[in-house]
């Protein structure tokens, strides 16, 4: 069995990726069509891309249908359980934040503390918990946990996150950013504290994929290629 690495499929975090690779030695390109799935990789014997989707690439580390994969911090924080993947390296490329943000008109509202005592207000009020639209649902809660945030609901956000407060389908979002200006034009502002995960584009290895010889000399001749 060759060395599997998952890399991104398409956009800048593919470009990046692809130019990372190639410093490390393995020169990656697309077979066929420049929309197709199929890539080839010279440089490195014994190595096969697969190219998926950056949400994918958690799923089939956890699974060992690839030995490393290429995706964001946020990802597998999110998506796997400890000792599923280990980080290999961070590449320097593909920065964001997961952060919690409230309403703009929240003036008094400007750090967890104040958050908590909004959280209790709300369900005194209102006789149900405050909303926070997510796709972050691990990440928010370990993060709301660790500061004693309780009082709160998770509404899962698969869409446009930044617009659920303006419709009226939560209070709250915690949410990945780049820029901010995102949720700025949505009148929404970032919590003093409320940065939950700063994430870049990492190099993860499988600890559940098969390792064969062939695929640990590839593995070391990137390791190698890496560290130099």
């Amino acid at each position: 069995m060759v060395l599997k690495i998952g890399l991104p499929s398409k956009g800048r975090l593919h470009d990046d990726c692809l130019g990372w690779l190639a410093g490390a030695g393995l020169d990656i390109s697309r077979a066929g069509s420049a929309r197709g799935y199929a890539a080839r990789a010279e440089g490195i014997d014994g190595v096969e891309p697969v190219l998926l989707s950056a949400g994918e690439i958690p799923r089939e580390l956890a699974a060992g249908r690839v030995h490393l994969g290429i995706t964001g911090l946020d990802m597998v924080e999110e998506k796997l359980l400890p000792g599923e993947a280990s980080l290999v390296a961070r590449l320097g490329f593909g920065y964001a934040t997961l952060v919690l943000a409230v309403p703009g008109a929240w003036a008094d509202v400007t750090t967890l503390d104040d958050f908590d005592e909004v959280c209790g207000q709300f369900r005194a009020r209102h006789g149900a918990r405050l909303r926070i639209a997510t796709k972050y649902h691990t990440l928010t809660r370990r993060f709301l946990s660790d500061f004693g945030v309780a009082d709160y609901q998770l509404v899962d956000s698969q869409g446009a996150t930044e617009g659920t407060v303006k419709n009226e389908t939560s209070e709250a979002v915690a949410d990945i950013t780049s820029t901010g200006s995102t949720l700025r034009a949505n009148h929404l502002r970032i919590l003093e504290d409320g940065v939950i995960l700063r994430s870049e584009a990492c190099l993860f290895q499988s600890s559940a994929a098969e390792v064969t010889p062939t695929a640990q000399r590839a593995l070391n001749l990137l390791k190698a290629g890496i560290s130099s």
